[in-house]
């Protein structure tokens, strides 16, 4: 799954609008505008026989990741930095791996505990124990760290779009 297909789901999941994309994109220091979202949004070539589609917009991790902290902001507010900590939130580590990002930030953003985390995996019809989830979301480089796959990350925008859709 690349970055352009987890905001597909994301933004079906939680049903944004373009707009507040474009908002969201803007408060996490990414100036982008409407047709620009939906050129991100747009669906990118499953076949490699196909043409690969000029008009989409690639999302990069470091765009990926201003994508998630503006939505932290536009959810729960600007935080005022405590004294002596950097107004901006500090990029993640090019190797980070995105999935894990998108669990730790969708959970801050919508303010949701471990057990809504776990209620929303088995919601998309997959068992995860505290201990998997609390590995997924630890900092990497912990010795408890473990990288989340595809397969956790689909299943939990699918928790959400059960949750959030009906």
């Amino acid at each position: 799954m690349d970055n352009n297909d987890i905001l597909i789901r994301l933004r079906y999941a939680l049903e944004i609008k373009n707009k507040e994309m474009a908002e969201i994109f803007k408060l996490g220091g990414v100036e982008v505008t409407v047709p620009e979202v939906i050129k991100i949004l747009t669906k990118s070539a499953e076949d490699e026989d196909e043409v690969e589609n000029e008009d989409q917009i690639k999302c990069n991790n470091s765009m990926f990741d201003s994508f998630l902290n503006g939505f932290i902001i536009f959810k729960r507010g600007k935080q005022e930095p405590r004294p002596g900590q950097s107004d901006a939130p500090e990029p993640a580590k090019k190797s980070a791996n995105v999935n894990n990002l998108l669990l730790k930030k969708v959970k801050i953003a919508l303010a949701l505990t471990t057990e809504d985390m776990l209620e929303l995996f088995e919601k998309a019809g997959i068992t995860v124990t505290k201990g998997e989830l609390g590995a997924l979301l630890r900092k990497e480089g912990h010795k408890n760290y473990k990288e989340c796959g595809d397969k956790f990350a689909r299943n939990f925008l699918k928790g959400l779009a059960i949750k959030y859709r009906g």
